[in-house]
């Protein structure tokens, strides 16, 4: 399993609760600072967190993400 933290950058109030909606995405929470909104995702593959970067990015009024893989 491969964990990674997508920091998310939206005006949206509820950004937090559309992320919820990705299936990768096993929590999510808004956040004060630079970035609005934090993405935990676990998927089984490496390339996946490319996929679901893709997705949080497709979602309306996400202006950038910026992603952190866990390390072990």
């Amino acid at each position: 399993m491969v964990r990674a933290i997508i920091l998310v950058k939206s005006p949206k109030k509820l950004i937090a609760a559309r992320l919820k909606m990705i299936q990768s995405v096993v929590d999510s929470f808004p956040t004060s600072g630079q970035f609005d909104a934090v993405a935990i995702i676990d998927v089984k593959e490496l390339v996946q967190i490319k996929e679901v970067a893709n997705q949080i990015q497709k979602i309306s009024g996400v202006d950038r993400t910026e992603t952190m893989v866990e390390v072990q």
